[in-house]
């Protein structure tokens, strides 16, 4: 049953304590009123709607009470002879009950936007007319987010392409590394081959303990570095060769070669979990190596490893930020520019947090939903380039 499925059922059900439930959400309707309003409030503290809303409000709470002196005056008998119980024949519908309650719940949500959301658009609207960066947090908050709002989606943007772009990259490099790192000799194998074959598992076995030994912010560093000297070597100038190698290439190559690593021990991972009689029957029935890893064992053992995938790219999402080490203009490279352009840190770092735990969390329920349409179980554990 889904998520909505489930409240309307509740939605719709009888509850036993309905009025010790409602009874909280009316006081919090009535305690939200005492807020000040604004220019923009449609309930006046001095209207007639108002108090109207008010009067409602305050009459359940005085229903809760009768209810609650019947229920100790009558104790066990309440739920047949009370005027208040719902499953009484003579006492309040239980059908009357619920609706009330639904009244109980819009009034104290009407009050809710009118006090708190409206007050929050009028406040930010006035912080955003202000002439000069406001001194208090929150109004100097929303003053730097408006009026740095450019820099901060360029910063996102950036952020998102090499998260995405460099697991991608990396999933594919992953998986020619992991089936190099699984090669196993074959009777058919000559000397060349077999000299091959054990090159290749050396090669991936020290690509894994080097890059997942080091910090990525290392690796970017020397990676933009000896790219830079690479371009150069063909003879162009400085700027020709910042033109070609960039410091989104040089990111962009940093995240995948480091993604690589993990996700080589991902793949490796889901793929030895496959069990290994799929392997066996498949070269039973004639089929080489290759074509039992590809067509059975791959398949099988990349399901097994989406939940790990998911969380790879929720990772370079957050660790992209050390790339502003040589100038990536990610979302923490936007951050520092606008802390530096007020001369304000705090707030422009929690809109900046706020941001990255919006794209993980979004990324996440996109991917948890791609592994469950695939029949990816839940991970247990995860991997971690940090």
């Amino acid at each position: 049953m889904s998520y909505f499925s489930r409240l309307a059922t509740f939605v719709r059900a009888n509850h036993r304590y309905v009025y010790l439930g409602t009874s909280v959400i009316a006081a919090l309707g009535l305690a939200s009123a005492q807020e000040l309003a604004t220019s923009s409030s449609f309930l006046y503290p001095t209207g007639i709607v108002q108090d109207v809303l008010w009067g409602f409000l305050w009459a359940w709470l005085a229903l809760a009470a009768a209810a609650l002196a019947s229920k100790i005056v009558l104790r066990a008998r309440y739920a047949e002879t009370s005027l208040f119980s719902g499953a009484s024949k003579r006492g309040i519908p239980a059908a009357a009950l619920r609706w009330g309650s639904y009244l109980i719940v819009l009034i104290t949500c009407l009050f809710i936007v009118d006090r708190y959301v409206v007050g929050t658009y009028d406040f930010a609207m006035a912080s955003i007319a202000l002439d000069s960066n406001p001194p208090d947090f929150l109004s100097g908050l929303i003053y730097m987010t408006y009026k740095s709002w450019p820099l901060l989606l360029s910063g996102i943007g950036t952020t998102i392409a090499l998260a995405f772009f460099g697991t991608i990259i990396a999933f594919f490099l992953g998986l020619i590394l992991v089936f190099v790192y699984l090669q196993q000799f074959d009777r058919v194998d000559n000397d060349f081959v077999r000299f091959v074959k054990t090159i290749g598992r050396g090669f991936a076995r020290l690509y894994s303990t080097i890059v997942r030994g080091t910090p990525m912010m290392v690796q970017a560093l020397l990676i933009y570095a000896a790219g830079f000297v690479v371009v150069r070597g063909f003879g162009l100038n400085t700027a020709e060769a910042n033109a070609v190698w960039s410091q989104f290439s040089a990111g962009l190559v940093t995240i995948s070669l480091n993604s690589t690593a993990y996700l080589m021990e991902v793949l490796r991972g889901g793929i030895e979990a496959v069990d290994p009689g799929q392997a066996e029957a498949a070269r039973s029935l004639g089929l080489s190596q290759w074509q039992a890893m590809r067509r059975v064992v791959f398949p099988q053992g990349i399901k097994h490893a989406i939940p790990a995938l998911t969380n790879e790219i929720i990772i370079n999402i957050k660790d992209s930020s050390v790339l502003s080490a040589i100038g990536v203009f990610d979302l923490y490279f936007a951050t520092t520019t606008i802390a530096g352009l007020y001369y304000r840190q705090m707030e422009v770092y929690v809109v900046a947090m706020a941001i990255y735990l919006v794209l993980t969390l979004i990324a996440g329920r996109m991917l948890e939903a791609l592994g469950r349409k695939l029949g990816a179980s839940e991970s247990k554990t995860f991997l971690s380039s940090n």
